[in-house]
Formats: structure tokens, C-alpha cells, sequence
């Protein structure tokens, strides 16, 4: 997994979202200002801020400009080398993402025993979706770690709680502190702290057990307070707040929960800001149809398409384990009931741009995987490490595309761009990729780019002209389109591509037509 995903970090440039996080992380790092993408907690950017400070780039304080721009300019207007400023970046999340394995690992083994850890572990390790997201500088593979870490901990406090509650806090915390959307787990942990702690009191009055379950919800709530507030005060100790964007008013039982949360008020605006981009009307693409709003089953539709097929069966079985063996049973809500409740709110999100908003599911449901082998059959052993291996095997053919993977059912990698668009197949990451591919077979050809990216083309030695901005008639040689752009196409760039014969795809992202 490791080499997974350094080897995807060395090979792909800033993918859409990457540069406000490095440029927020830069920010940070030198300002101490929490002004640049307040929509998001600053946990996860401080982690990346750790790799951005061993990189030591030239920082330009007195660059003003969006959160994007910010970003920009660091990467490619400051006299650093974006390459080696975006792997330094990416380097924490990834050493996170490998730390949280042996979390999947721990976890399973406690649940059933090692071999049980082994196949979560497996299932884990070669999951494209983790691995995708794991090698990149943002904010979901870590929030969704954090989350497992936090229940993990939560299970263990049912021996231990005096040791393992306040770590469950800090975990569930740290959650909170890197994005906001772990936000709807909060209830469902405080209830599985209740539930810890009132079995840890064994043979205790019924008022004694009462009285220890709800300390123990409180317990855990008052520590992850205090971590997203210790959040906030690393970046800046004296809080101060001056959004530079406007920051909208929400009404209703949201603006109630908003007001109610006795959090920072710059995580209360972020909130804000983060209901107002709901609002908005985002495009959603879903087996060849484009589509404004959002459909309730997309985020279900798109992790069957890009899950292993082995790692699908693998999940059914787990969850068949954790509810038909007697001796998991107890474990099962701690499993099930996070995942439920944050896909369901996932699922009612206005922006079905990926599976990155649900990327708890193959983080949770590994552990769930892990259980698999407990249903005791005789050839459960057997299937269990076949199903790995498939998974395996699946992943390794993907390697190194792992953001564009969908399953063999779905025609592989070269296929997803027909079902899905945007951080499920293009975010922008192959902009380094096509400059090599330029360069390679089709050197000092005339060259019309439409990128979907945060990436500089001319960074990368990519002279290219916007075929939009010129008369169709004007527009010969390489059409080269990012395959979410491709997805979307209407009008004008439809009938240039319509016009045009395709020769050539770079990372199962971009697509080059010659015309």
C-alpha cells in the first residue's frame, strides 16, 4: 500500500481541491491566519502543513487573492518546484493513511481473532478508493480514519474506559477538526460511549450504570470539544476571525444546530459557508446522463462501480458475521451504525461529485470484512483468502490509475469515464502525465487543451491554445479534454469532439482526439 501510494504521489500533479489545502497549510504555517478556506477545520491542513514545512518553499505574504489562488501561486509562481512541494504535502496523509491500517488491523483482530486482522488489513491495503485518496493532500482519507480510530477506541472501553473513553474523544475530535461531515456520527458515538461505558460496570445498581454511561458520553464529548478548539488556537492562539468571504445565514433547525454547537465561531461559519455551497445547483453525471441536483442513490451506485468485486462479497459477509454470530453481535452496532448514519447523510448531499464523501464505507466495512472467516463453514477459510486475492489482484491491475478504477463488471479503469465523472475518474491529476505523453509521441504538433484541473499546463512544459475562445473552423490538430469536461460536453465543445476522432487516452483521465 505504501509503495501504492508514493509511487501515485511522485506521478500526479495537484488534483482540483490540493492547492487550497497546501496554500491554507502555507498560510498557516507563516500567517497564522485562518482566513483561507474557513469552510473546512484546520486538523487535516495542519497535518499538511507538517510536509509543507519540510519543504521549505518561498512563501509570498504579499500575494492576496482566493483560497485558489493562493494555492496557485505557491505551486507555480513563487519559484518552487510544484512536484516536490505537492509529494511533501501529500507525505502526511499518506503515513496517516498507513498508521489507520493498523487501526483496521487492531480493530479486527480484537473483534476475531489475528487472522481476522490479516484479512481486514488485506482488504484494506489493496482498496483503490483508500489508496486514491490516501496518496492525496486533502481531507477525507484522514477524517474517515479518525472516525474508525475513535470506534475502535469506544469498543475497547467496554474492559477499559477509564483509559479508552478521553482516547475516543481525542479521536472523534480529531475527526471533527479535519472536516465538518463527520459531524452526524457525533450522536451515534455518544450512544456507543454510553453503551461502553454501562457494560464496563458489570454487576453495578442500575442508577450507578446509568449514572457511568451518560459521564461517559460526556466524557467523550468534552474531550473532542477541546481538541477541535486546540485545533483552532495551534493555527492562531489569539482566534482571531475576519472572513474575507461572505458568510450566509441559515435558517431553520440547521442555523439552530449551528448556533447550539459550543465550537469556535469559525467552524460555525465554515458550517455556514458549506450549507450555502448545498444550495447550490451542482451537475451530477451518472451512466452517461448529466443531470442538475442530486439523486439519492448515487453515492450506493457509484461505490458498486468502484469497488473490487471480491471486496463487495467481503462486505456482505462480514455484515452477515457481525449479525448472525452471537459472539459479534455486540459488535455490530459499533460497525454498522456510523457507517449507516454517514452514508445516509452523505446521500442526501447536494454534490454527487465522487466517492470520496462515503470513503468511511471501505474504511469501516474492511473491519467488517475481517469477520468474514467467523461464520465457520468449512470452506470459509478458503473463500475468504480467494476474495483477497481477487481484491488483490484487481487493485494491482490498476496500479498506478487508482482514482479512475472501477471493477472488471463495469469494464475496468479505461471504462469508469462512461459511468461517472469528476474525482471518480478525472480531478485534474494527469496534467504531468499528458505533458510526458505530448512530448513522447506527438512532439511540436499544434496542441487545443480543455483541462478540468488546478494545474498549470505551461508548468509542466504544455503550450496549448482554448479551442472555445477561437472559431470551430480554427481548431486542427491534438483535441486534448479532460474526461470530466468530456462528460459534461454540450454545444460548442460537443460538436468540436463530435467533429474530431479520438487516438489517444492518458491515465483513463484525458482523452486526445485528432482533428
Amino acid at each position: 500500500m505504501a509503495v501504492a501510494m508514493v509511487t501515485t504521489a511522485v506521478q500526479q500533479t495537484p488534483t482540483v481541491d490540493e492547492p487550497v489545502y497546501v496554500g491554507a497549510a502555507a498560510v498557516y504555517l507563516h500567517e497564522h491566519s485562518l482566513e483561507i478556506n474557513p469552510e473546512h477545520p484546520p486538523l487535516g491542513k495542519l497535518a499538511i502543513a507538517v510536509g509543507v514545512a519540510a519543504a521549505g518553499p518561498h512563501f509570498d505574504a504579499s500575494f492576496t487573492g482566493t483560497q485558489q489562488q493562493v494555492g496557485q501561486h505557491l505551486l507555480y509562481r513563487s519559484g518552487n518546484d510544484p512536484w516536490r512541494l505537492m509529494f511533501w504535502a501529500r507525505l502526511p496523509v499518506i503515513v496517516l493513511t498507513l498508521l489507520f491500517g493498523l487501526v483496521v488491523f487492531a480493530f479486527a483482530r480484537d473483534l476475531a481473532a489475528p487472522p481476522a486482522g490479516l484479512v481486514a488489513l488485506g482488504v484494506y491495503a489493496f482498496s483503490p478508493d483508500v489508496i486514491a485518496h490516501g496518496s492525496l493532500a486533502t481531507l477525507d482519507a484522514p477524517a474517515a480514519g479518525f472516525l474508525l480510530t475513535s470506534v475502535w477506541l469506544l469498543w475497547r472501553a467496554r474492559r477499559l474506559p477509564r483509559r479508552y473513553l478521553p482516547l475516543a474523544g481525542a479521536a472523534l475530535g480529531a475527526a471533527l477538526a479535519t472536516k465538518a461531515a463527520a459531524l452526524p456520527a457525533v450522536p451515534v458515538l455518544m450512544v456507543l460511549a454510553a453503551v461502553s461505558a454501562w457494560h464496563a460496570c458489570g454487576a453495578h445498581r442500575r442508577r450507578a450504570r446509568l449514572l457511568r454511561a451518560a459521564g461517559g458520553a460526556l466524557a467523550v464529548a468534552l474531550v473532542a470539544v477541546a481538541v477541535v478548539w486546540a485545533a483552532y488556537l495551534v493555527v492562531d492562539p489569539r482566534l482571531r476571525w475576519s472572513p474575507q468571504q461572505h458568510v450566509p445565514v441559515v435558517h431553520g433547525l440547521r442555523g439552530l444546530l449551528v448556533r447550539l454547537l459550543p465550537l469556535p465561531q469559525a467552524y460555525r461559519d465554515g458550517l455556514r459557508m458549506q450549507f450555502a455551497f448545498e444550495n447550490q445547483p451542482w451537475q451530477g453525471f451518472l451512466f452517461g446522463r448529466l443531470y442538475t441536483g442530486s439523486l439519492w442513490y448515487y453515492l450506493p451506485t457509484a461505490l458498486l462501480v468502484k469497488t473490487p468485486l471480491g471486496m463487495l462479497v467481503l462486505w456482505v459477509a462480514g455484515v452477515v458475521a457481525l449479525t448472525a454470530r452471537r459472539r459479534l453481535r455486540a459488535a455490530a452496532p459499533y460497525l454498522l451504525l456510523p457507517t449507516g448514519v454517514l452514508l445516509a447523510a452523505a446521500m442526501t448531499g447536494s454534490r454527487d461529485l465522487g466517492t470520496r464523501y462515503a470513503l468511511f464505507v471501505p474504511v469501516f466495512l474492511a473491519v467488517a470484512a475481517g469477520c468474514a472467516p467467523v461464520l465457520r463453514r468449512r470452506w470459509a477459510a478458503a473463500v475468504t483468502a480467494a476474495l483477497v486475492l481477487c481484491v488483490a489482484v484487481s487493485s494491482l491491475r490498476a496500479f498506478p490509475y487508482y482514482l479512475p478504477y472501477s471493477n472488471e463488471a463495469f469494464g475496468g479503469p479505461a471504462q469508469t469515464h462512461l459511468r461517472l465523472h469528476d474525482s471518480n475518474v478525472d480531478w485534474g491529476q494527469d496534467l504531468g502525465r499528458l505533458a510526458h505523453r505530448l512530448r513522447e509521441r506527438y512532439p511540436g504538433e499544434r496542441v487545443w487543451l480543455v483541462y478540468k484541473g488546478s494545474g498549470v499546463p505551461s508548468a509542466y512544459g504544455i503550450h496549448a491554445a482554448n479551442p472555445l475562445r477561437v472559431p470551430a473552423g480554427d481548431v486542427h490538430g491534438l483535441l486534448v479534454v479532460s474526461d470530466s469536461a468530456l462528460a459534461k460536453a454540450r454545444g460548442r465543445l460537443a460538436a468540436l469532439v463530435a467533429g474530431s476522432r479520438p487516438v489517444d487516452e492518458v491515465g483513463h483521465s484525458i482523452t486526445v482526439f485528432r482533428r
